[in-house]
């Protein structure tokens, strides 16, 4: 499956003729941030999570299709929930309200993994949608194969999409909005977990603030995130929540680990072929983990 966000997996290197002009820029801001700490900053390493596997519930039936396999439903109705599991993260979409609930890391061993145990990173994510909008509410399809899920929804005003990435970290999240207006969106962190401004970028990340282990059985990386908006604007911050309005055609991600925290500039504001133009590729420098996060004050 392509990546699941617009810039963050896959990374080979930048191919775009304005890579020089975006590397100069960021190359400042890194030697900003270097001599701010007096360290300098690791590369983002490109490395992916491997093994993924996604198992899928719907209506009740359980479904994990083989190694190389897809799993296709088209035109569908559903009831409930639909259960996402897999072996480094899942979810659950709730049909009432298409919203997303307990996005939960694992913790399963990999060298990428942010966690040692099941932690919701994510209590919910979840699109303010009238009743019109939702009317009718289909799985229009959906399709699981090995680490990949993409599930499309059709209502009587439009269609949402989710695709996920059974990952550890990275771009491995986002929901995209088809209806005629723009639609909000309500990001809840999970308990534990707190937004703060990283010092060394200035962006606004997630984490619960638990220093890396860097070796033995419970080694892990730093957790750290942050939204991944294309279209989309901001319209509240508070140390647990943000609400975000996307424009028709955009969407609402996350990235996790060092794509979270990398030198980059933002998505650039593109409703198609977004992928190609928003390709970062691991070719940016990663600031040191932040030291004791303070939680954002509400904004």
């Amino acid at each position: 499956m392509p990546t699941t966000t617009d810039h963050r997996t896959g990374r080979t290197g930048r191919t775009r003729g304005t890579a020089t002009l975006l590397a100069a820029a960021l190359a400042a801001a890194t030697v900003a941030a270097v001599a701010l700490v007096g360290v300098a900053p690791a590369q983002a390493s490109g490395k992916t999570s491997t093994g993924g596997d996604y198992a899928v519930t719907v209506n009740g039936t359980t479904t994990n299709p083989a190694v190389g396999k897809d799993y296709k439903l088209r035109d569908t109705a559903v009831s409930g929930t639909i259960a996402v599991r897999g072996k480094h993260n899942g979810f659950d979409i709730r049909l009432a309200d298409l919203g997303v609930y307990d996005y939960t890391l694992t913790g399963a061993p990999d060298s990428q993994r942010m966690v040692t145990k099941p932690t919701v990173v994510f209590a919910s994510k979840v699109p303010s949608l009238t009743a019109a909008q939702l009317a009718g509410t289909r799985l229009s399809s959906l399709e699981v194969r090995d680490d990949t899920l993409v599930a499309i929804f059709s209502t009587g005003a439009g269609k949402f999409k989710i695709q996920a990435k059974d990952g550890a970290q990275g771009g491995i999240f986002q929901m995209e909005t088809e209806f005629a207006g723009p639609v909000t969106f309500t990001h809840t962190l999970g308990a534990g977990l707190f937004y703060f401004v990283n010092p060394y970028t200035g962006k606004v990340n997630f984490g619960d603030g638990t220093a890396a282990v860097t070796s033995g059985s419970d080694a892990h990386q730093m957790l750290l995130g942050k939204d991944s908006p294309q279209v989309a604007t901001k319209t509240s911050q508070t140390a647990t929540t943000t609400t975000w309005t996307v424009q028709p055609g955009g969407r609402l991600g996350g990235v996790l680990g060092e794509d979270a925290v990398e030198l980059s500039a933002g998505a650039t504001n593109c409703t198609s072929d977004c992928q190609a133009q928003n390709q970062i590729r691991g070719s940016l420098p990663v600031p040191p983990d932040p030291v004791d996060p303070t939680p954002i004050a509400s904004r």
